[in-house]
C-alpha cells in the first residue's frame, strides 16, 4: 500500500536553491553529449536540456552500503527526479585490490531496494570509472605534456615526510624538475608493466606551499599489478580516487555532483583537475560543480566501514545483512521500509552543518510509514493457555477481524474461536496490581474481536508457576453483535486459538549498541583513556522466541510486513522463511519504549 501521502513536499535546502539558480540562469542548457568524449557515441547529438540536470551516486564497490549512502542516494536521485533531469549510478572501481563483484550486485540491489532508477525508455546511466581509464590514460598524459604532472621516484614514506603538516610547506621532490620527455617515457614505461608496485608514482604538478595539502602535488595514477573485477590485466596502473573522480563527472556531464563535507578540501583539486583538462580542449565547459553537505550521523549506530568490517569479520554479529547492522542489506531484512528511509530523510534535510541524529527519529519515521501501511495480524509472543471452561469442547466459530482500521477497504479476515486459547502472560495476575485491569480471580475482561470473560482462577505447576488460566464467558457478548456493549468492562486482550495456531520464531531484534555513541569517551574517563566501541555492544540486542500466531500468518511470503497488534512491526525474514514456515523479525516496536530497563 503506498504512503505517499505521509512523505512531505521536497523542504527548501541550499542545494535546491543553487540547482534553482543554475536552471533560471540557463547555465547547462547548451551542452551537448557530442561535445563530449567517452559517451558521445551512446548518446549522438542528444542535447542535455532533455535532461536539465543530472547528477550521480558513485559508490566504490568495496562494501555494503549503509545509512548514510541511503542520504545520498535519495538526495542524487530525488534531486534529478524534481527538476526533470538523470542520475547516474557509477562504480567508481579504481582500486581492483578491494572491489568484488559481491559488492557491485549488492549496490544495485540496495539502490532499487530503496526505489531509485537509473534508467527510463531514453537512456541506461549505469556506468564504472573502468569504462573510462583508456580516457584517463590519455587526460594523464595531456598534463604531462602540458607540464602538469610528473613521474616521481620517491619511496612512499620520502613522500609522506616531505609533504609537510598544517603550519609547514612541504618540499618539492628531487624528481619534480624531470623533463616532459622523460616523465613520457617512465608513465609509458609504467604503463607497460616494466616496473614494480611502488616503484614510481604519477604526481600533479601544483603547489607544494600551498596552504590546502591536497595540493601539495598529489599522487593522479599508482602501479598495481593487481586482477580488476571489469577489465581483468588489461592494466598495471590505476587512477587515485580523486583524478578519476571528476574525470568521470566530465565525461558523463554530471551538472552538480554532491558529496559529503569530508571531500570539501578536495574541491580545489577537483577544480584545477578539470579547468586543466578544459584549456586543453579536452572538456566542454561548463565544468561540473562539487557541492558538499553534512554526513548523516546517528545515535546507537556506527557507520566507519573499518567499524563495520570489524563487527562482521569478528562474528558480533551474524553477516553484513544482520538485521542489527546499519546496513541497507541489513535494514531491508529487518523490515524497515525504503518510504520510511525516505519519510526520516526529508525531515532530517540537507544542510552543512554535522549533528547526531537520535535514531528514535529514524523509527518514528518507519513507525508513521508502517502504521499507514501494514495490515494487522495477531501473534502472542509470551504463550499462556486460556480455557474457557462453559465454551464447547470441539466447538469452533468465526470472528471476523478488521485487517486494517484506517483502510476499511481492506475488508475482513476471519479467526477461528474456541474453549482453549492463547493469551500473553502478562495479562494475567493472579493477585492484581493496583490499576491491573486484564484478568484476575473475578474480574471480567473482553477477548478482542470476541465475547467478554470472566476469570474464575488458574492451575499452577509443582513450582507454583501459572500454567493456565480458567475463565467463563457471556455468549450474548460477541463483538459485532446487539449484545457487545450489554456489560461494561476495561480490559481488552488479543488471543489466538490454541487448536489452530501457528507455532512461529521470532526474533526480538533491539539496538545493536546500549549507549548513544559507541566507543566515545564519557565523563570522568581519564585523558588517556582509549574506549573500544565494542565495549558497549548490547547483550540484549536480539532475543529469539516461539510465538502463536493467528493460522493465516503461516502463509505469509518472505519480506511481507504486518503490524502484530500491541507488538509492533513485524516481516517474515528473506533468507529463514520458507513455505508453510515464515520466520518473522521486529522490525520496531509500537511506540518508542528504548530507556525502559536499559
Amino acid at each position: 500500500m503506498s504512503s505517499d501521502n505521509k512523505t512531505p513536499a521536497p523542504a527548501a535546502n541550499f542545494i535546491r536553491n543553487i540547482v534553482d539558480a543554475d536552471l533560471a540562469a540557463g547555465k547547462h542548457a547548451q551542452r551537448r553529449w557530442a561535445g563530449q568524449p567517452g559517451l558521445a557515441a551512446e548518446h549522438a547529438a542528444a542535447p542535455l536540456d532533455a535532461a536539465k540536470i543530472r547528477t550521480r551516486f558513485p559508490p566504490e564497490p568495496n562494501g555494503y552500503l549503509h545509512f548514510g549512502h541511503a542520504k545520498s542516494i535519495l538526495l542524487n536521485f530525488g534531486l534529478a527526479q524534481e527538476f526533470g533531469g538523470r542520475c547516474h549510478l557509477r562504480f567508481d572501481d579504481t582500486n581492483p585490490e578491494k572491489e568484488e563483484q559481491e559488492y557491485v550486485d549488492s549496490i544495485v540491489d540496495a539502490v532499487k531496494w530503496l526505489g531509485c532508477s537509473w534508467a527510463d525508455e531514453r537512456e541506461n546511466n549505469l556506468y564504472y570509472a573502468s569504462n573510462y581509464f583508456d580516457w584517463m590514460v590519455q587526460f594523464a598524459e595531456y598534463l604531462i605534456s602540458a607540464g602538469h604532472a610528473y613521474v616521481d621516484s620517491q619511496s612512499a614514506e620520502e613522500m609522506r615526510a616531505n609533504r609537510g603538516t598544517l603550519t609547514e610547506a612541504g618540499k618539492p621532490s628531487p624528481f619534480r624538475t624531470r623533463s616532459v620527455a622523460e616523465n613520457m617515457d617512465l608513465f609509458k614505461r609504467m604503463q607497460a608493466g616494466e616496473f614494480a608496485d611502488g616503484a614510481h608514482i604519477l604526481r600533479a604538478k601544483i603547489d607544494m606551499a600551498s596552504p590546502n595539502i591536497n595540493l601539495r602535488d598529489p599522487a593522479i595514477y599508482r602501479i598495481r599489478h593487481a586482477t580488476h573485477h571489469n577489465t581483468g590485466d588489461k592494466w598495471c596502473v590505476y587512477p587515485m580516487y580523486t583524478f578519476a573522480h571528476p574525470i568521470e563527472d566530465a565525461l558523463e556531464c554530471i551538472t552538480h555532483s554532491i558529496c559529503t563535507l569530508e571531500f570539501e578540501d578536495q574541491r580545489p583539486f577537483y577544480d584545477w583537475l578539470l579547468e586543466r583538462l578544459a584549456e586543453g580542449g579536452l572538456l566542454q565547459r561548463p565544468l561540473p560543480q562539487q557541492i558538499e553537505f553534512s554526513r548523516l550521523n546517528l545515535t546507537y549506530i556506527v557507520l566507519s566501514k573499518r567499524k563495520l568490517i570489524q563487527l562482521v569479520d569478528e562474528k558480533h554479529v551474524s553477516g553484513w545483512d544482520d538485521p542489527r547492522l546499519p546496513t541497507l542489506v541489513g535494514a531491508r531484512r529487518r523490515g524497515y521500509s525504503p518510504e520510511g528511509f525516505k519519510l526520516f530523510m526529508e525531515r532530517v534535510g540537507v544542510t552543512k552543518n554535522d549533528s547526531l541524529i537520535d535514531y528514535a527519529l529514524f523509527e518514528d519515521a518507519q513507525r508513521e510509514v508502517m502504521n499507514e501501511s501494514d495490515q494487522r495480524r495477531v501473534a502472542v509472543l509470551d504463550p499462556l493457555k486460556l480455557i474457557i471452561d462453559n465454551y464447547p469442547e470441539g466447538q469452533f466459530e468465526d470472528c471476523a477481524v478488521t485487517n486494517h482500521p484506517l483502510h476499511p477497504e481492506l475488508g475482513n479476515r476471519v479467526m477461528p474461536f474456541g474453549r482453549e486459547l492463547w493469551i500473553e502472560a502478562e495479562d494475567f495476575q493472579e493477585v492484581p496490581e493496583k490499576g491491573f485491569r486484564r484478568l484476575f480471580p473475578g474480574n471480567k475482561a473482553r477477548l478482542k474481536y470476541g465475547y467478554i470473560v470472566e476469570c474464575t482462577g488458574c492451575d499452577k505447576d509443582e513450582n507454583g508457576k501459572v500454567t493456565a488460566v480458567h475463565c467463563t464467558y457471556l455468549p450474548d457478548t460477541k463483538s459485532g453483535t446487539p449484545g457487545a456493549d450489554s456489560v461494561k468492562v476495561k480490559g481488552n486482550l488479543h488471543w489466538v486459538s490454541a487448536a489452530h495456531a501457528c507455532p512461529t520464531e521470532i526474533r526480538l531484534y533491539d539496538r545493536l549498541f546500549r549507549v548513544p555513541a559507541p566507543g566515545a569517551r564519557r565523563e570522568g574517563d581519564a585523558p588517556e583513556l582509549e574506549r573500544n566501541f565494542l565495549d558497549d555492544l548490547n547483550p540484549d540486542s536480539v532475543r529469539v522466541i516461539t510465538a502463536m500466531l493467528e493460522p493465516s500468518l503461516k502463509d505469509a511470503q518472505p519480506e511481507q510486513r504486518f503490524q502484530f497488534e500491541r507488538h509492533g512491526y513485524f516481516v517474515a525474514d528473506r533468507v529463514d522463511s520458507k513455505p508453510g514456515a515464515p520466520v518473522f523479525n521486529r522490525a520496531v516496536t509500537l511506540k518508542d519504549s528504548w530507556g525502559k530497563g536499559h
